[in-house]
């Protein structure tokens, strides 16, 4: 019995932090670990900071590049829906193609997973995605944070960050100084929305008056939950193979934030812009209903959606079969979309022509 006016003592849990629950995830997620191993990393979770040996890993003067990102409020999609298993993968997603854009081979990850009340099965769940993100892209899982946060997050809120350090052997990153005019660009279809522009994709779902739940209001046989939570393409491996096969790739672009008017010119000399011919974007009925149902004009798709292409490619002219052959058999859906042409001194970065298809 505690002494008069004296309160009972407190415990770590009392002040709303579980230290058992967050041993126990660690428990659960030790084998999905484990599954991204690969040469430079074999140990366990656990230490006070994950290693990678680059000499077992096979390069011999690496210039070591690294990314982070996050998923952003398609997170309130996952929360809404349940839909917890995919979202690792877009964190890994959004980190390892902007390793590979410069040529980097990605070779490790560390995740943060930072809740109010930490759920092992939700966690868990969370994590299986990142080793599955981890696994597409050839990287491990090295280690991570679990970081359980009362009163910072709202109940059932959670946020992911993701880190990832890739490499490429000296004088072989990506973009090279040889574009010129007359350069072939081509684009790689993407999965669907990716991980961008979420606020204005909740906006105009809460403006439709549909659930996540309901049947899409294009095509059959799936919800619209499925439709905007299909994980970011992972194009790392079939880009790689077509570095290291063809030697022609001189400039890639992830389509990202700020869509193409924003990630294009950031691989592009200043001398030069992309001319897109926008009647060969591949646009899914998706991105069509967001605009439709959102009233959303065209520029402002361009500039905050990948609007159906995830990744631009930039080859000269006689390099562009051999390149899209490559790609082709790596599973890549390809487009031919335009050339690289002359940049005036205050001109834009892309050029557009022809009419998007919404």
């Amino acid at each position: 019995m505690a002494e008069a006016g004296k309160q009972d003592g407190l415990t770590y849990a009392d002040a709303g932090v579980d230290i058992d629950a967050g041993n126990a995830m660690v428990e659960k997620i030790k084998p999905m670990v484990r599954s991204t191993r690969r040469p430079g990393a074999d140990g366990e979770i656990g230490g006070f900071g994950g290693l990678f040996d680059l000499k077992a890993a096979g390069f011999t003067d690496p210039v070591l590049v690294a990314a982070n990102d996050g998923v952003g409020t398609k997170l309130k999609v996952a929360i809404e829906t349940g839909k917890h298993e995919t979202v690792g993968i877009d964190l890994v997603a959004m980190c390892v193609n902007d390793l590979v854009v410069q040529g980097a081979e990605p070779l490790f990850f560390l995740d943060y997973f930072a809740t109010g009340k930490l759920d092992p099965d939700q966690g868990a769940a969370i994590v299986s995605g990142i080793a599955e993100g981890c696994r597409q892209a050839g990287c491990a899982l090295i280690g991570g944070e679990t970081a359980e946060m009362p009163g910072m997050y709202a109940k059932g809120d959670y946020d992911l960050a993701g880190f990832a350090v890739g490499a490429a052997e000296r004088g072989t990153l990506l973009p090279h100084g040889d574009m010129a005019e007359g350069d072939i660009v081509l684009g790689l279809a993407s999965s669907g929305l990716h991980s961008n522009g979420y606020s204005l994709v909740r906006r105009i779902v809460e403006r439709s008056g549909l659930s996540y739940s309901a049947p899409v209001p294009f095509g059959e046989g799936i919800t619209l939950a499925d439709a905007v939570m299909t994980p970011t393409r992972i194009y790392v491996k079939s880009l790689l193979k077509t570095i290291r096969e063809t030697g022609a790739i001189k400039g890639l672009a992830h389509i990202t934030g700020g869509g193409f008017p924003e990630n294009i010119p950031r691989v592009l000399p200043k001398t030069l812009a992309a001319e897109i011919d926008l009647g060969q974007m591949p646009v899914t009925e998706l991105f069509a209903w967001l605009a439709k149902e959102g009233g959303v004009a065209p520029e402002e798709m361009l500039r905050t959606f990948n609007c159906g292409i995830g990744m631009i490619v930039v080859v000269a002219e006689d390099k562009a079969a051999q390149v899209i052959q490559s790609l082709t058999e790596a599973d890549e859906i390809v487009v031919p979309l335009g050339r690289l042409r002359a940049r005036s001194s205050d001109g834009a970065g892309v050029i557009y022509k022809g009419k998007l298809g919404l």
